[in-house]
């Protein structure tokens, strides 16, 4: 059972996704938020699994939230769930730590997928904002900091690393490279560790920005 925290400042849109998620069998909504303050505390009370995000909202906006979210509970994921597509806040929520982006006008099914996948640890950003923010990210000048974290990496941890910037699942990675799931769940928490970097999102960011996706070395 994927335990769900929803939170957006209108009332029917709270009251519609979690009539509809809870349909879902393997769905529960334990709790809605109006603001990105009762989400916070919502979420340390009931440690769910995952957080729908709005972000434009009273009292404190949705990238505040995320990242109070992910630093007082690292392994809540936050799914931002927006009617808003800009770049400011689609970079803010993305370097504030949330795992994925959706706009509002999804499918349901696509939703849930995207529901059960984040919690999986993969990422998801909707198709109409994932252009604009690989783009700026490659654009981004890399840190001495950052370079050095990813001068860290092992020849198979830059290939593992090149392949969850293009999306591969780790089924996908463990097919591709010929290796157990077990052991790219372990290259996986290696990476991250070694990154210092909170899941799978801000890994793969990290290696668009350095050009680690294009690498194909094994």
């Amino acid at each position: 059972m994927i335990k769900l925290v929803i939170c957006d400042d209108q009332a029917v849109v709270r009251d519609g996704l979690s009539i509809m998620l809870n349909l879902d069998p393997d769905l529960k909504v334990v709790a809605t938020a109006s603001n990105g303050r009762d989400a916070v505390h919502l979420s340390a009370e009931w440690e769910p699994d995952l957080v729908l995000m709005d972000l434009k909202m009273p009292v404190m906006n949705g990238i505040e939230a995320t990242r109070q979210i992910r630093a007082n509970q690292p392994s809540v994921k936050v799914l931002v769930l927006t009617t808003y597509d800009d770049d400011e806040w689609l970079f803010e929520a993305i370097r504030a730590g949330a795992a994925g982006y959706l706009l509002k006008d999804l499918a349901h099914s696509d939703l849930v997928t995207a529901i059960r996948g984040t919690v999986a640890g993969n990422a998801y950003v909707d198709p109409h904002v994932t252009g604009r923010l690989l783009n700026q990210v490659a654009q981004a000048r890399s840190s001495p900091a950052t370079s050095q974290l990813t001068q860290r990496l092992t020849e198979r941890e830059r290939t593992v690393l090149n392949l969850i910037a293009k999306g591969y699942t780790n089924a996908s990675i463990a097919d591709d490279l010929r290796l157990s799931e077990g052991t790219v769940r372990n290259h996986v928490s290696t990476i991250l560790a070694k990154l210092e970097v909170g899941d799978r999102t801000q890994a793969a960011l990290l290696a668009v920005e350095h050009g680690l996706h294009q690498r194909d070395s094994i």
